[in-house]
């Protein structure tokens, strides 16, 4: 069993915002797996379903990025599934804008979104993705760059790295986490 989790801020308000990379993943994952994503269970909006013979959960957390670990904590303790399973897709601003960047393992950076991950399961073993969103020229405008609604070329780029992202959550599945990294990063 698997639990691809989409970081990113409720949708409406914080759709197509850099700060929503995970959510947009985890949407077109949706779509490529015939997964809907509408239930409601433990602070978060989710889907599941059978892939190649594995249960696959999506999930997007409720709670807002900083405090996205609550909800995943929950599936993770209720489905007993293993760290090495849980799969977290979101955005980097250490990443050029559009790249996608696969890894076993590793702290949150300075991502509050990822800390929160870290601090509920209490490990920084576990897979995830990310997808760079570049950075803003001054450190003080983060913030602002990171909820600003995307446009034009960037969204599209931004929208093809999602895409990317979807498929390397299959690469994982499919062929296991050294494999993936060797095809995407």
């Amino acid at each position: 069993m698997y639990l691809i989790v989409g970081l990113g801020n409720p949708e409406g308000e914080y759709s197509n915002t850099r700060h929503n990379m995970g959510f947009d993943a985890i949407n077109h994952l949706s779509k490529k797996l015939n997964i809907n994503v509408t239930k409601e269970k433990f602070k978060g909006l989710f889907g599941d379903g059978i892939v190649n013979n594995e249960k696959i959960i999506l999930l997007k957390p409720q709670t807002y990025m900083n405090l996205s670990g609550e909800s995943i904590v929950k599936y993770k303790d209720f489905y007993k599934i293993p760290t090495e399973n849980i799969i977290v897709i979101y955005d980097d601003i250490d990443i050029e804008c559009g790249t996608i960047k696969i890894r076993k393992k590793g702290g949150p950076g300075t991502h509050n979104g990822m800390r929160s991950v870290v601090e509920e399961l209490q490990t920084e073993d576990f897979p995830r993705i990310r997808v760079g969103i570049g950075k803003p020229m001054f450190k003080e405008m983060m913030v602002a760059y990171v909820l600003q609604k995307l446009q034009g070329e960037e969204k599209e780029i931004l929208d093809r790295a999602t895409k990317k992202a979807a498929d390397a959550v299959c690469d994982i599945i499919n062929y296991g986490i050294d494999k993936a990294m060797n095809m995407n990063n």
